[in-house]
């Protein structure tokens, strides 16, 4: 029978565990506090604890954190992991540093069912949702790297890399409970983002949860027939759909969304498409992230013309909107999404 994950079970039933085996009870507490505070990756760290309590845990309870497979490093700095799981799979995240921020990219998902056309983990497919303790293995490890390569410790998180958070939805929340928890990295939700493609009915949930982090939505296009040639779920979850959807967001929680918009040569890059954008921008308050294009490789997508991106965010400011280019990151290694993880798949089969 395989053992549980420890860090799927509750402070509760690890005292139930102690109290069974004639131990004290806070020494869950002890345990949690390794867990979630400290990121401790193995029993034996637990040195609070007796090597023979540590055995008694083991013999229990499996404890599978994720490891760095693999890194690349970019002229830019930024540095792109590719973490094992228990299992073999491997996801990506990404530290993005700039000269205010230092930025973890998690994973959510080992691939992603949505198939957006531009993406290199919808070639991938869904495989499995993470866990809880699988997406903050990330954070913590990040962060790490952050204070080893940089001196500087980790500011921000977005969920931005593999996979669509809100289809995973449980896990995502417990592990920014985890992220921000006073018991755990004591991080603020408000240095935290959730990036979806748009799943109206959950971006609702999130307002009925009050959820106090950021909200982005991948949006690439502000018209339906374009949306539906790059973003299968547009079919599903139309423009009118998330507009509605997004007020309810804002309503409940008072917080601006962000809409992450990348542009694509001869294809979302005109005034019409500005046009588009703005008019959809105005359903609620928000801010605007044009972003250049970091292609896959597959030759399907192009970024824009510096002049046509320079020209659609003049339109944009022109109707009083709050707009940011995201330069590229990474444009020398495997950074976009999904095509370290694609390498490692291919590799696998080989």
């Amino acid at each position: 029978m395989r053992k549980q994950n420890i860090r799927a079970v509750s402070k509760e039933d690890i005292e139930s565990f102690f109290i069974s085996i004639n131990e004290k009870p806070f020494r869950a507490r002890q345990v949690y506090e390794w867990f979630w505070k400290k990121s401790a990756r193995s029993f034996d760290e637990m040195t609070n604890l007796s090597k023979e309590l540590r055995g008694k845990l083991a013999e229990k309870y499996d404890f599978t954190p994720i490891k760095i497979e693999n890194e690349q490093r970019s002229h830019d700095r930024t540095i792109k992991y590719g973490f094992k799981l228990f299992d073999g799979n491997v996801v990506e995240g990404v530290l993005i540093p700039t000269t205010s921020r230092m930025t973890a990219c998690v994973s959510s998902q080992v691939g992603c069912s949505l198939a957006c056309q531009f993406c290199a983990t919808g070639k991938i497919g869904r495989v499995r949702n993470l866990t809880a303790d699988e997406i903050y293995d990330q954070v913590a490890i990040i962060r790490e790297q952050s204070e080893k390569n940089y001196a500087t410790p980790l500011s921000n998180i977005v969920y931005m890399g593999m996979g669509e958070p809100l289809l995973n939805y449980q896990n995502v929340l417990k592990s920014i409970e985890h992220v921000t928890s006073p018991e755990g990295l004591n991080m603020s939700p408000q240095r935290i983002t959730v990036s979806t493609a748009g799943i109206a009915k959950m971006i609702k949930k999130l307002g009925d949860d009050q959820v106090k982090f950021n909200l982005a939505l991948s949006l690439h296009a502000a018209n339906d027939l374009k949306r539906d040639k790059i973003m299968p779920i547009n079919e599903h979850n139309n423009l009118e759909v998330l507009k509605e959807a997004l007020i309810y967001f804002y309503e409940k929680t008072g917080t601006r969304v962000t809409y992450e918009f990348i542009v694509f040569n001869n294809f979302n890059d005109s005034l019409a498409d500005a046009r588009d954008l703005a008019q959809f921008a105005k359903s609620v308050p928000c801010k605007i992230n044009l972003i250049e294009y970091n292609a896959i490789g597959d030759g399907v997508f192009e970024k824009a013309k510096a002049d046509r991106l320079e020209t659609f965010k003049n339109f944009l400011e022109s109707k009083n909107l709050v707009v940011n280019v995201r330069r590229s990151r990474g444009k020398d290694i495997d950074a976009a999404c999904g095509q370290l993880a694609n390498k490692n798949k291919q590799s696998s089969m080989i």
